[in-house]
Parts: structure tokens; C-alpha cells; sequence
């Protein structure tokens, strides 16, 4: 038996000279090479004495190695678990449990307060820093660049990759091989991706987008990437001239609009900008096409399904839209009390049923019955709207996710540390609109009586508890929070009360 993700997207690329990575110090590296890192990186982990179906968290900066442990874990029949670099210990702590992973691999730096959570959790602790150096990579030379792939089924388990509800526990979403292989040959199709094509990757690979769209897509066709370690607007201008492609979250967008350097002959040999994990405004669209020509293609995908939805690569590219399901995708809008399919133009619920739809929440029966039908169909928590012409529009989420910057940020979780901070009765954490970010959070407080909250040492306390991109960008008090007559906080009064707080002026 094939392993599928391997053979599928990787494998086909062994041996190959062709450009794979460019990277800011000039440095390119080939398919090949990239494959024979993957292939030692394999052998270690085989001798750390991992077995198939193993998870191995992750916790590490951008780097070509830490790309190619991705590869290495699917060669090696492992189950990859990715994990945003802004995590705290406590945080991440549930994550090993959780997930039960065999190995946790992290930077250096992190390698003294992960210890003992790692030898608790019964969990090996290897190091990997953003130059490649650590003690994965030093036991990784002394294997060598070829490796005895370990067979693996399409729908065996790759990866987990944690999302959230408003409330609850993370929940670690499982997807198979064939989730990642099918989405990227499907888009790598639909936005008509080559071999000669030159994607730029500014992107973080412990997301989705980065992770499984990006370097899935330039795999599935064996073209190159520019790979930047983050967002650098200097490095991205200088960039594009060299480059066809480019995969971003809006905030790329309105810092590049927001640069007299970027103009039309900057881009002239640009083919393709995308832009996802936050809703574009009108607005950058309306700015960027008058710049440069290009109309962005934005599309809708989510931690359980990867891709969802896009714009036409030929054909209309509607702002304010989603575009179609993708092929082979089925997308209903669905009343979220009955489950009946509703009419054209009308607002309910997303629902998804696809190759793309992950298998379930890890040990999690309860919440996966709960969102993933018997007939396949994923409930996303999304609610949207399919127009006359078949567009899919997305106007708001049962949820109360926020999105900023491409991140997922769940107000419960900031709610719970707000609540417990002196002089605080309770909280209310919302996502209001943001120029740069698509939302940003606030954090709306209630004083406990006869209390006046320090709210300069309530932000170090979240600082001191939370991954930085969840801080509130600013705390607002309020003498009582807004309820419905059954007692529930009735935050869409809040959104709008503060939704200009940050408009530009």
C-alpha cells in the first residue's frame, strides 16, 4: 500500500533539481534536497521510537526545516500537530494532553519551561530553532536522505489541527490524508497553478492557509516558493517582481496599499493575488484593482474542511463574496432548527459535504455528532447566503469567533481570564471592525460594585496568560452588559455600539 500524502503531493518531486524554496539570504533549494532533509528528519523520528498514528506537536518559528518535519511526519506514517508560536505553557499544555502527543518539538528557548510539562505528559522534547540548528536536526545527520515511506491510507489520519468554539475546549480536528491531497489538487486546478510558477509565502505554516493551501498547492504542481519567515513589507515589495502568485490574509493587502512603492508596474508580472482567513473589505478590493489592475480572488475555508469555496480564476470575482463551492464540494444554506435546505438569497446556516470534510473531533464523539451530520454534511457554524447567481455570501457566524489578521480568536477564553482579574465583576470580549486586521478584540468590563478596575494591570495579567494576538487591543468599562429577557449577553448591541472605535478617520 501507497502512502497517500506522500506519494501523492511529495514523493513525486524526489530527486528533482528544480527550484523549490528561494530564501531571503539568496539561498535556493531544490526539490530534491528539500525531500532528503524530510527523509532524514523521518529516519529520527523512526529512531525516537515513533510508531504510525503517533502525534507529534510542534511549537517551532518558520523555517525550511520546520517545513520539511511537516513532510517527514507524513512520510513516516505520523499524525502532524502544528501549534500557533504565541502559545504559553499553560496553553500548550493542553494541547500535549490532549492530543497525547509522543513528541513535542520546540525552539531552544522553550525547551526549560516545556520540560517538565513534557515529562509529565509522558511526551519525548526535541528542539528545532528558525536556522535549522536543535537536537531534532543534529540527530536528523546522521540518517541518511533516503527513507522506506510507511504505507498509509487515504483516509488514515495526517494531521490535528485545534480549533474552538465560544465556549468549551479546544477541539483537535482530525484530518486524513485525502482531505489535504484532494483540496490541493482541486485548487491547484481551479487557480491554474505550474511548475513555473513563483509563489510568495509570507505566511505562518502553524495555520492552515500557510500550511496545507500554500505549501500543499506548490507541491501538488512542483513550482516554487519565495518563503519568508513572516509579513516583512520591505522583503514582500521587493519580492514581487520575481514572483507570479501570491497567498495572503487582508492585512497583506492594505499594508501593500498602503506603500507608494506598490503600483501597477511593480506587479506587471503578478498572474494571481488570494486572499483568505478574514473577510476583504469592499473597500481593499475596490482600492487594490485601481492600483494594480488585479482584482483579488477571495476565498472561504475553515479549520475542519480546509478550502470551502472560491471566486473564479476566469470569471467574475464579486467583493463582498465568497465565490462557488469548490468541485467536488456540496455547500447548502440550512435553517439551524429544523436542518431544511433554505431557498436562493436566503440566510441560514452553512452547511459543507465534501472530500475536503475532516473526519471528526479527536476523543470528542459528542461534538462531532453534534456538528458533523450522519449523511456527511459539516455544520460551520457560519451563516451565510447562496445569491440568484450561485455566489456564496457570508454575513456573520452563530459563533462568536473573531478573526483578526487571519487568526481565530475565541472570546471565552480571554472572557475567562477578564472574569478572574481584581475589581472585575464579569466580561464581554467582542470583535469590532479594524482597518489592518479585518476585526480586532475589545474587552468590555463590568466593575465589581464599589471597585475601579486598574485596567493597565489587567492587560499585563492577559499578556502574562494569553498568546499575544488574543490581547484586547483596548478594555472599555460599562456599568451593566446588555441582556435578552433569559439573561443572555447580548453582544451584537455591543459590536454596534463600538464597531467605529477603530475606523480611520
Amino acid at each position: 500500500m501507497a502512502n497517500h500524502l506522500y506519494d501523492s503531493l511529495f514523493g513525486i518531486h524526489a530527486g528533482k533539481e528544480t527550484p523549490f524554496l528561494h530564501l531571503p539570504d539568496g539561498e535556493v533549494i531544490t526539490h530534491g534536497a528539500f525531500l532528503q532533509t524530510a527523509a532524514r528528519l523521518a529516519g529520527a523520528l523512526t529512531a525516537l521510537g515513533l510508531k504510525p498514528g503517533d502525534r507529534v506537536a510542534v511549537q517551532v518559528q518558520k523555517s525550511p526545516q520546520a517545513l520539511a518535519l511537516c513532510v517527514a511526519c507524513a512520510q513516516a506514517g505520523l499524525v502532524f500537530l502544528p501549534l500557533n508560536t504565541g502559545y504559553t505553557v499553560d496553553e500548550l499544555s493542553y494541547f500535549i494532553e490532549n492530543s497525547g502527543a509522543s513528541l513535542v518539538v520546540c525552539d531552544a528557548s522553550a525547551q526549560a519551561g516545556l520540560a517538565p510539562v513534557a515529562t509529565q505528559l509522558g511526551a519525548a522534547l526535541e528542539t528545532l530553532n528558525a536556522d535549522g540548528s536543535g537536537t531534532l536536526t543534529e540527530r536528523a545527520e546522521s540518517f541518511p536522505p533516503a527513507f522506506d515511506t510507511v504505507p498509509r491510507a487515504p483516509d488514515d489520519l495526517a494531521a490535528f489541527l485545534y480549533t474552538s468554539g465560544t465556549t468549551g475546549r479546544s477541539k483537535g480536528a482530525m484530518l486524513t490524508h485525502d482531505n489535504l491531497v484532494s483540496n490541493a489538487k482541486t485548487l491547484a486546478d481551479l487557480w491554474q497553478f505550474t511548475k513555473d510558477d513563483v509563489l510568495i509565502h509570507a505566511l505562518p505554516i502553524f495555520h492552515l492557509h500557510g500550511l496545507f493551501v500554500a505549501t500543499n498547492v506548490a507541491l501538488a504542481t512542483g513550482c516554487s516558493m519565495i518563503f519568508h519567515p513572516r509579513f516583512d513589507l520591505d522583503q514582500v515589495i521587493a519580492a514581487l517582481p520575481s514572483a507570479t502568485a501570491m497567498m495572503g490574509v487582508p492585512t497583506f493587502y492594505t499594508r501593500l496599499l498602503g506603500d507608494a512603492r506598490f503600483t501597477r508596474e511593480l506587479v506587471a508580472g503578478m498572474r494571481l493575488f488570494i486572499s483568505g482567513s478574514a473577510p476583504l473589505l469592499a473597500e481593499t478590493h475596490a482600492q487594490f484593482e485601481a492600483r494594480t489592475g488585479h482584482r483579488i480572488l477571495e476565498r472561504y475555508g475553515m479549520t475542519e474542511t480546509s478550502m470551502n469555496t472560491s471566486n473564479p480564476y476566469e470569471g467574475e470575482r464579486r467583493a463582498g463574496t465568497v465565490g462557488f463551492p469548490l468541485p467536488g464540494v456540496e455547500l447548502k444554506i440550512t435553517d439551524p432548527d429544523t436542518g431544511a435546505t433554505l431557498p436562493t438569497d436566503t440566510v441560514g446556516q452553512i452547511e459543507v459535504r465534501g472530500p475536503n470534510v475532516f473526519k471528526g473531533y479527536w476523543q470528542m464523539p459528542e461534538k462531532t455528532a453534534a456538528e458533523l451530520r450522519d449523511d456527511g454534511f459539516f455544520i460551520t457554524g457560519d451563516l451565510g447566503r447562496v445569491d440568484a447567481d450561485g455566489y456564496v455570501h457570508i454575513v456573520g457566524r452563530s459563533k462568536d469567533l473573531i478573526i483578526s489578521g487571519g487568526y481565530n480568536i475565541y472570546p471565552k477564553e480571554i472572557e475567562l481570564v477578564l472574569d478572574d482579574a481584581p475589581g472585575v465583576l464579569e466580561s464581554a470580549v467582542i470583535g469590532v471592525p479594524h482597518p489592518d486586521f479585518g476585526e480586532t478584540v475589545l474587552g468590555v468590563l463590568v466593575p465589581a460594585p464599589g471597585q475601579t478596575p486598574d485596567l493597565d494591570a489587567i492587560m499585563a495579567l492577559v499578556s502574562n496568560s494569553l498568546a499575544r494576538f488574543k490581547h484586547p487591543r483596548k478594555l472599555v468599562l460599562l456599568d451593566e452588559l446588555p441582556r435578552n429577557t433569559m439573561g443572555k449577553v447580548q453582544k451584537n448591541l455591543l459590536r454596534d455600539r463600538y464597531q467605529g472605535m477603530f475606523a480611520k478617520p
